[in-house]
Formats: structure tokens, C-alpha cells, sequence
């Protein structure tokens, strides 16, 4: 188990975003965790992420990413179309971020909060590290 997606777990947008990665993954790649939880914040201690990254990170091969990169890197492995969002990779981090942060910054307000993390069903379970 080598690629982690780190996503807040009480965030309507990441929820959904997970649910998205999941339907694209058709090699079964990608594993998950919330930040709330046990193991989250256990790999967030392990790969000393700073604290103030509080949306998605994504942990491949003991190295951690970050906003942006972290989204076009997942990109490259999805079935479909959606690969080819890899390309903007090019664009500088720091413009590519821009956009980011305008999403991440206004999450909850644009989709809403949850009082809890979400319960995957059973088929999917297995991704998810308690």
C-alpha cells in the first residue's frame, strides 16, 4: 500500500471527490483516510506534514503532496479522460494553487459540512485505514 489520499472527513467536496477517485481507480491504487481519524493522524506524525494542511494530501512512496500537485498526481492514475488533467503539471505550482485555494477555502461554504465522517460500503471498506 503504497499511494494514501488524506481527505477531510467531515467535508461534503472531499467526501465527494473520494467517491469520484473511487469509481476511476480501477486498479484499486489508491487507499484512504480521513485527517480525523486515527490512522490520519498517524501518517500525518509519520511524514511530518505541517498542521495547517487541513484538505487533501496525498502519500506515495513514504513522500507526501500537497494541494494541487496532490490532485494532478491522482489525476494520472484515474480511468478516462480525466489523465490528461496531468498535463498541468507544467503550470507553475504556485499559479496552479491559486485555484486551490479558492476551492478549499470556501469547501464548506460552496458544499456544506458533515457532523461526522462517512461510512463506506462494504466492497470498499478494505480502502479505507482505520
Amino acid at each position: 500500500m503504497n499511494e494514501i489520499i488524506l481527505f477531510d472527513g467531515v467535508c461534503n467536496f472531499c467526501d465527494k471527490s473520494v467517491q469520484f477517485i473511487l469509481k476511476r481507480d480501477s486498479l484499486q491504487r489508491y487507499h484512504f483516510a480521513s485527517l480525523q481519524s486515527e490512522a490520519g493522524k498517524a501518517l500525518l506524525k509519520k511524514h511530518r506534514v505541517p498542521d495547517d494542511l487541513t484538505s487533501f494530501i496525498l502519500i506515495e512512496d513514504d513522500r507526501y503532496y500537497t494541494k494541487s500537485t496532490a490532485a494532478l498526481r491522482v489525476c494520472r492514475n484515474l480511468k478516462g479522460p480525466y489523465r490528461l488533467l496531468f498535463i498541468f503539471r507544467f503550470i507553475p505550482a504556485p499559479i496552479r494553487d491559486i485555484f486551490y485555494h479558492v476551492i478549499a477555502n470556501n469547501r464548506y461554504k460552496w458544499f456544506g459540512k458533515k457532523e461526522s465522517c462517512m461510512l463506506p460500503s462494504p466492497e470498499v471498506r478494505k480502502r479505507f485505514l482505520d
